[in-house]
Parts: C-alpha cells; structure tokens; sequence
C-alpha cells in the first residue's frame, strides 16, 4: 500500500505524490485536486439499434456547449469568421455536430439571433449534407490497388451522419467494411478538395470543407493543402475536427484558429442518455456518466450493453492474474485470445488496460472521488490496487503504450501481446 507523505497539509501530500507519477499524466495539481480525465473511449462496437432517426444539425439539437455555441454564432453576426478553424476536444464532444450547425448557421439566408432558421432551400440541402457547397474530407481504407478518395463514400458518409451520429473512427470505418486496415486521408484527395473550392460557390454564401480527423491526412496530402488552407480560394470555411489536434501536421494547426471543445457537463450527459434511452432508469444512467466522463459514445455503448468493457476487463484481469502465478501456460492462452480480438480491438484492449492501471494507481490514495469505475471494477481494484505501486506503474506504463503503437503499426500481434505478458509479470512483483 502506498504511505502518504508526511504532512498535515492535504494538498501538499497530493502534490508530492503528483510529481512522482508525473508520467501517468493523469493528476495535475496545483494546491488544489483536480479529477483525473478518464482515460476510457471504447471506440467501437456494432452500431446495431444505435439508429435513431435522421438527426438535425442545428445548434438547438446539440446538448450542452452553450459557451461553444455563443463564439461561433457570435463570429457569423460580426462577420468575423477565420477562414480556417480547429475544431478540437476530446471524443464524444459533438465536434462535428458543432461544426455543421456553424456550416449551416453561415449560410442560412433567414438565421435568427441564435440559430438558422432551419426551412431555407440552403438549411434544407446542409441537413441532408446534399449541399452543393458543402464539401467533407474523412478517413478511408483502400479497398484494392485503385484509387480511393472520399467521394467514393458519399453515400455511406452522409447515412452515417444523419443517422448514426455520434459515431468513432473505428465504427466509420466499420460500416464501410475497412476490415483491420488503418483508415487515412490518402495523398490524392488533396486533388480533389483543391478542385471541388477551386470554382466559384454554387448558391451559398461560403463554400465550406469539412475535414474530420486531419490527424489522419498523408503527410503528403497535408502538405499540398497547405496553400488552400493559408489562401483559399473565395469565399471558403476550412472546418478541422480533430480528437487528436497535436497529432496533426503543425503547419496545419499553425494556420488555424483553434476551438477548444470541452468534455460534455454531466446534465448534458443525462439529457442526451435520456432522450435517446428512455426505458433507461436513472440508476443506469447515472453509473454510466461515472465512467464516461463526458464522452456520448462512450456513455451510449455502455447504457446499451453494445462496448466490450466486460471482455476487457476480464482480459485484463486474466492477464495480471497469470503474471502474478508466472503461468507461461496461461500467459500463452491469454496471448490467444487477445490476438483473436483482432487490430481494432486489441487496441481498444490496450488502452483499457492503461485506464485500469491509472485506476488501480490512484486508488491507493484512498480517495473514492478520484476513482471513476463501475462496481465491478472497483471490486477488483481493491484488492488488486496496492500491486501498482510508484516501483512499477511508469513501466508498466510505458509497456502497454508500446504495444498499443507497434499493434496500430502492424506489428506482429502474437510477438507483441507475448513479449507484453512477459514484461507484464517482471514489473507486477516490484
């Protein structure tokens, strides 16, 4: 069990303890205690009975971010809206939803005071993203050696967004049948965003190109935007939403305005789980915002019983199990049945594991309000915590997120879970 430092004062105990886990990057004090981010986005599951209806992207359909929702409206009144602008937040933030109710709002032609009118020929094509103006750039995954740019996807794009909105990476990429492949704005798409704002705007008052997770663009593809992005042509909105803005080119970011989009406030949770869950009781719904942090998709799956939190809590459990017994034979079959998960979900798994790991580290301060865990793992966190310790937590650390990298770069997986098993049980006895 970890000792508390030797001080009266509370805040100072937890900013000694801070410094020591500074690589967790998870507690960030500063006299005061600030709640760990959860570190938890279950990515993807089935979309399954997620469909609920053609969704409408104005500002009144989007929950919470009033204060998003003020500067954006804000910049289309004064006119005064930067020609390329960083959407950027953690996931299950309803980035994207913000910013095609911007796309929509700047060119309504009967806007209100605080939202587009909804009715207008040009409101009536951006909600079903039909605009002949409105442009998007997403993640692909070639299917063969041809070329593949994201017009190909129209289709499924759009039925993605009106009806499946909130959705990840994985999920998209799911419902176009990407397999395990990595998904990517590859290099010639460059082209055809250049030519698709290289004309003048057909009806609207600004052209606009939405790209969604800029941080997958070819390096190559980033750099010939470069000059569209500084200088575009006419009238033209350049929208990037991103969930990972420092992963994306710096040239890129570099001429952007970013917009910074917070982690949904818990009655904005509530609303969002009740309106599209109404059998859900508020029991459910409230152990579910424990964990999801503010994440919509994350808080869904869960409520749904659509993630796989169970299969990897209970791989977790298995392997830090048998890392403790020094079972090579159990090691082995753990390595099995993680390889069975396939690409997408033994990085999920990963990152679970990270999450857990933070959990069981933080959970020996004996802080409950710090933890963020559903009943079942906090049962097993408490006899399982006080095995991570200040001796092992980097390391073990700095193993899964190797793992994580060398899995999303196509590295053998039997190689990499094994290798990790065994790194796993050197540091669980330290």
């Amino acid at each position: 069990m970890l000792a508390r430092e030797n001080s009266n004062d509370f805040n100072s105990q937890i900013s000694l303890f801070a410094k020591k886990i500074s690589k967790c990057h998870f507690l960030c004090l500063t006299l005061k205690v600030k709640l760990p981010e959860v570190v938890f986005s279950l990515k993807t599951w089935p979309l399954g009975n997620r469909q609920k209806g053609e969704k409408k992207m104005q500002f009144k359909d989007i929950y919470g971010q009033e204060a998003v929702k003020q500067r954006l409206i804000k910049s289309v009144q004064e006119n005064h809206m930067p020609h390329a602008q960083l959407f950027c937040g953690p996931q299950g933030a309803q980035k994207l939803a913000l910013a095609l109710a911007y796309a929509q709002y700047a060119n309504c032609t009967n806007r209100t005071g605080d939202d587009s009118c909804g009715e207008c020929p040009s409101c009536k094509k951006m909600a079903t993203l039909m605009h002949p103006d409105l442009h998007f750039a997403f993640p692909i995954a070639k299917q063969d050696s041809k070329p593949s740019v994201c017009a190909d996807y129209l289709k499924e794009w759009r039925e993605m967004v009106t009806h499946h909105y909130p959705f990840t990476q994985e999920q998209w990429l799911d419902q176009i049948g990407a397999g395990n492949k990595q998904g990517m704005i590859y290099a010639n798409e460059s082209d055809e965003i250049i030519r698709a704002l290289s004309s003048k705007s057909f009806e609207a008052a600004y052209k606009m190109m939405i790209i969604w997770l800029p941080e997958t663009l070819n390096i190559t593809c980033a750099n010939k935007l470069l000059k569209e992005i500084e200088e575009p042509q006419g009238p033209t909105l350049f929208l990037l939403v991103s969930n990972s803005p420092d992963n994306v080119l710096g040239t890129i970011v570099s001429r952007t305005q970013r917009i910074e989009i917070p982690a949904l406030d818990d009655e904005s949770v509530y609303r969002f789980l009740k309106d599209r869950n109404p059998v859900a009781t508020d029991e459910q719904i409230r152990e579910v915002m424990k964990v999801a942090k503010g994440n919509l998709i994350t808080a869904e799956g869960l409520l749904t019983g659509e993630a796989d939190s169970q299969i990897y809590f209970d791989l977790f459990v298995k392997v830090m199990r048998a890392a403790y017994q020094r079972s090579s034979i159990k090691l082995m079959e753990w390595t099995k049945e993680v390889v069975d998960l396939g690409r997408k979900r033994q990085s999920l798994f990963l990152e679970y594991s990270q999450r857990m790991l933070r959990e069981s580290f933080i959970s020996n301060l004996k802080i409950p309000e710090l933890n963020h865990m559903t009943d079942y793992e906090t049962k097993f966190v408490a006899k399982f915590g006080p095995f991570i310790n200040e001796r092992n937590v980097a390391g073990l650390m700095d193993e899964l997120e190797k793992a994580q990298r060398d899995i999303e770069q196509n590295v053998k997986d039997t190689m990499v879970f094994y290798d990790l098993a065994l790194k796993i049980t050197m540091f669980i006895k330290q």
